[in-house]
C-alpha cells in the first residue's frame, strides 16, 4: 500500500483552492465530475503538478479519497522505480514538447498495480498563460493483460512448430538414411531450417509483419561466407513489411537463390558476389513490390539441362501463394532473378 504523506501546507492550499477552481471553470468541471473517465485537473504553475481536481471516476479507479489526492504530486501513484524513459514522457507533456499521450504502471492504494494511458491538455487563463493541465485516463490493464496472454500463446505455438520441424528433420534423416543421395537430404534439410528460420522471425512480430531485410538477412547468413572481411550480398532498398504468407514464401525463395548460388553460380567463387535490390511502387491496384536477385564475379553461367524443384517452388511458389511473377536469366555474367508481386498492407501491432 502507498503511504500517503501528512498533508503539506502546499496541500491544504489546494484544498482551499478548490471551489474557486470549481467557479472558474464551472461548467466544465461539472462535466468532468459526472463523467464516467477518470479526470484530475493540476496546478501548472506549482513544482510536480500538484493535483488540485480529481473526479470520482478518478477515485474509484484509484481507491483514494479526494482529500488523499488533492494536493499530490500528478505522478504520486507512479510505481517506485520507474524507468526514466518514462518520467521523461511525463516532463515533456506537461512541458508541451510531446503530443500529451504516454503510458505509466500505477499503483492503487490496496497495493494492486494497473497501467493507464493519459492524454494531457493544457488550460490557459485570459492572457494565454498555462495556469493549469487537464489529464483523462483510460484504464488499460485489460488489454494488457489480453496481450500477455496472447504473447504467451504465439510462444507456446512458435515453440510447438520449432519442435515439430526439428523432429521432422530427425525422421527424414532417420528415414532417408542410406536409401537416398547426401545431398538430396542436405538440400531438404536446408528447406526445412529455412522455414523454421521464417518461424521464428514472424513468432518475434506476433505474427503481425516482418521487414523485407530481415528476412533476406536471416536466409542469407549462412551462405555469407566473407570474402577477406566483405560481406559477399549487398542489400539495397527501404522499408518494406511483409505479411506472414509472403515472408514465409520469400524465404524459401531466397534459400533456393543461395543455394544454387552455392553451388553453380557466383557464391562458388571466392570472388562472386550476389546484388539483392527492392523497391515498392504505387499502382492503381496497390503497391506492388519489384526484388532483383543479380549475381556477378562467379564462372560463366550455363542454363541447366532441366528445371528442378528449387525452380518450380520459385515460380510456382510466388504465382500460386503470392499472386507474383517471376523472371530467372541465365546470362553469363551471372544469373539474375526479377521478382514483382502486390504488396497488401502488413497488419503491425
Amino acid at each position: 500500500m502507498l503511504n500517503i504523506s501528512v498533508k503539506s501546507t502546499a496541500q491544504r492550499q489546494a484544498e482551499a483552492e478548490v471551489d474557486g477552481f470549481r467557479q472558474n471553470l464551472g461548467p466544465f468541471v461539472v462535466a468532468a465530475q459526472t463523467s464516467r473517465a477518470a479526470m484530475v485537473f493540476t496546478d501548472a504553475t506549482a513544482s510536480g503538478n500538484p493535483i488540485i481536481f480529481a473526479n470520482d471516476a478518478f477515485l474509484s479507479m484509484t481507491g483514494y479519497a479526494r482529500e488523499e489526492v488533492l494536493g499530490q504530486a500528478f505522478n504520486f501513484l507512479m510505481v517506485r522505480g520507474a524507468n526514466q524513459e518514462v518520467l521523461a514522457q511525463i516532463d515533456a507533456a506537461f512541458a508541451g514538447d510531446s503530443q500529451g499521450y504516454f503510458e505509466i504502471c500505477d499503483r492503487r492504494k490496496d497495493g494492486s498495480i494497473f497501467w493507464t494511458a493519459i492524454v494531457t491538455n493544457p488550460v490557459q487563463d485570459e492572457s494565454g498563460a498555462i495556469v493549469q493541465h487537464f489529464a483523462s485516463f483510460v484504464d488499460l490493464t485489460g488489454k494488457r493483460r489480453e496481450a500477455e496472454h496472447l504473447r504467451f500463446l504465439l510462444d507456446e505455438l512458435n515453440h510447438r512448430t520449432q519442435n515439430t520441424l526439428t523432429s521432422v528433420l530427425a525422421i527424414a534423416a532417420q528415414t532417408l538414411r542410406g536409401k537416398a543421395d547426401k545431398a538430396l537430404v542436405e538440400a531438404f534439410e536446408g528447406r526445412v531450417l529455412a522455414l523454421a528460420k521464417a518461424h521464428t522471425l514472424l513468432g518475434r512480430d506476433n505474427w503481425e509483419a516482418v521487414s523485407l531485410r530481415d528476412v533476406l538477412e536471416r536466409i542469407l547468413g549462412p551462405f555469407d561466407l566473407e570474402n577477406d572481411g566483405l560481406s559477399r550480398f549487398t542489400l539495397e532498398g527501404g522499408e518494406a513489411c511483409l505479411a506472414p504468407k509472403a515472408a514465409l514464401t520469400l524465404a524459401m525463395v531466397f534459400h533456393e537463390l543461395a543455394t544454387n548460388a552455392m553451388k553453380y553460380g557466383a557464391l562458388s567463387d571466392a570472388r562472386g558476389h550476389v546484388l539483392v535490390t527492392w523497391r515498392i511502387a504505387p499502382t492503381p491496384g496497390g503497391d506492388r513490390l519489384t526484388i532483383r536477385w543479380q549475381e556477378g564475379g562467379g564462372p560463366s553461367v550455363v542454363p541447366p539441362s532441366h528445371r528442378g524443384f528449387g525452380s518450380r517452388l520459385i515460380e510456382r511458389g510466388l504465382a500460386q501463394d503470392l499472386n507474383g511473377e517471376v523472371h530467372v536469366a541465365y546470362d553469363a555474367a551471372g544469373v539474375t532473378c526479377q521478382i514483382a508481386m502486390p504488396l497488401p498492407p502488413a497488419r503491425t501491432g
